[in-house]
Formats: C-alpha cells, structure tokens, sequence
C-alpha cells in the first residue's frame, strides 16, 4: 500500500491529467478492499464516526419532518444514545436515499417496509426476513376516492375504479396493488400531489398512508385541504412494519454497531420514555 501511494504522488506531481486519472483509479482499486482484508485479518474496522441516516424528504406526521421531529428521529435518537452511535440525519427524494446507501454515502435509511427488492440496497435486522421485534413503527395504507366516486374495496378486491391508483415513486404498496391485478400510476413524489391528480381526474384512486390520509382529508375534528372533495375508504388497504435498513458495508465493517443499533431500536421502543412520546404525538403534542 506505501508503495501505491508513493507511485501516486509522483504521478500527480508530474501533472499530466490522463496520469492523475489513472493514478486515482489505482488507488481506489488498492484502497477499496481495506475493510474486507482488514476483517480477514481478525482486525476490527472502526464505524464512521457519525453514521448518516437518511430520510425521505417530505413531513410525514407524527413519524418525521424536514425540521429534525417526530417519532423516528426521536427513537433513533434514543437507540443510538444506548448503543454509544452518533447519528446525523440527511433528507433526499427516497429513491435517491436507497441509492446513496448502496453506494456507500449515507449509512442507513429510513423508514423502510420489508421489500425483497431493496435487499441489494442495503440490510435489514434480521438478514433475509426482516425482524418485527426491531421495526420502527406499525402503518399502513388506505385508498381514496373523489367524493360521489363508485371506487370500492372488500379486502379482496378493488372495484369501480376509472383510471390507475396513484402511488408515491419508490413506495412498496405498487407491489401490492400490482398483485391485485389493478393498473397503477407511480409517477408522484408527495401524498398531495397525488390528491391534485385525482382531483383532476388523471387517477382513479389514491392508495396514501394513514398519516398524509389524516393530514389532508382532516378528521371529525379538524377538516384537511381535500376533506370536502375526498373520503378515505373504510377497510384498510395493507398494514406494514417499517424498518431502519443500513448498508451492507456498514454491517460488513463494523457488524456490532449495526446490532447495537437495530437492539437499541426494539429496546427504547418499549421503554416508558418513548410510550409517553407516542401518546403525546397521538393526543396532538409534538415530540
């Protein structure tokens, strides 16, 4: 490795550009396989200082906000300081998050439901079926009609539709309404983007999770933005557990601190101190 490095430094010295591209790419090519030899070697290689955890960037209440809130931040916050792990926390459109985090740049993503697909992005807890007992939180999916719409759905089978149901890019619920047998529209980044394009007729129906369907159709109590032109349908689409996934070098690397954390998560979500978060997301306070 000395010598690699030394031949590269006097291959940038001599500054031709074609040398200090081909130097660059020796070093990585000698640099990249460090963790692996080093394990090989009975070494432990030492985790990031900060683990980057990235997050979808949209405000979905109560789990989380572009603004650092809500009950994910607050229960990795809390898993982390138990496991001894500083964390930092990034947002990006989600399908960039699973493609940083197979890349290498962030170390973790969240909130994931468990995806046979995903599984070359990264790990979940548990290996090749991802364990409940160390999932973040419980949701789920409904679908919504315009008002005066025929849409219906018994559990079984969606029916009345006139057009595809609108799905977020990227979201897991396109795999169930697929296996359904149902045309789909994956082409919307936000939960009310999808509303406007149901509103406008350009989508039959619109399969949301629970919390956007409460934040924009509103409740008994408080009316939302699309309360008066949509209703959510009654019977629940599909309920999922949503996991922390992080990278496989990561987990390759520094395996401990991967099980530390995902341990961490299934603790604190017991702990009082996290209960009395979630009932005071549940009664309208915010974490």
């Amino acid at each position: 490795m000395r010598g690699v490095l030394k031949q590269a430094d006097r291959c940038w010295q001599g500054g031709k550009a074609l040398c200090r591209v081909v130097c660059l790419g020796v070093l990585a090519l000698s640099c990249a396989p460090f963790g692996a030899w080093a394990q090989a070697q009975g070494q432990a290689v030492p985790a990031p200082a900060a683990l980057q955890l990235c997050y979808e960037r949209l405000d979905i209440h109560p789990w989380r906000t572009l603004d650092g809130r809500g009950l994910n931040l607050e229960l990795i916050r809390m898993a982390a300081a138990k496991a001894g792990v500083a964390v930092q926390f990034v947002t990006l459109p989600w399908k960039r998050c699973l493609s940083e985090m197979r890349d290498g740049a962030v170390q973790g993503v969240f909130a994931a439901s468990f995806l046979p697909d995903r599984m070359p992005f990264g790990a979940y807890p548990g290996g090749n079926t991802a364990d409940p007992s160390m999932q973040l939180y419980t949701d789920g999916y409904t679908l919504v009609r315009r008002k005066g719409d025929k849409v219906s759905w018994d559990g079984k089978a969606i029916a009345g539709l006139n057009g595809p149901v609108g799905v977020q890019i990227g979201y897991s619920v396109v795999n169930d309404l697929r296996k359904l047998g149902v045309p789909v529209d994956e082409g919307s980044q936000s939960a009310r983007e999808l509303l406007q394009k149901l509103q406008l007729g350009r989508i039959g129906a619109a399969a949301l999770g629970n919390s956007d369907v409460q934040l924009l159709l509103g409740d008994g109590a408080v009316p939302g933005e699309f309360g008066a032109a949509m209703e959510a349908l009654t019977v629940p689409l599909v309920q999922k557990a949503y996991y922390l996934m992080l990278s496989h070098q990561l987990v390759l690397d520094a395996p401990a601190v991967a099980h530390k954390l995902w341990q961490g998560i299934a603790v604190a979500r017991r702990s009082p101190e996290y209960q009395k978060l979630v009932r005071d997301a549940v009664s309208g306070r915010k974490p």
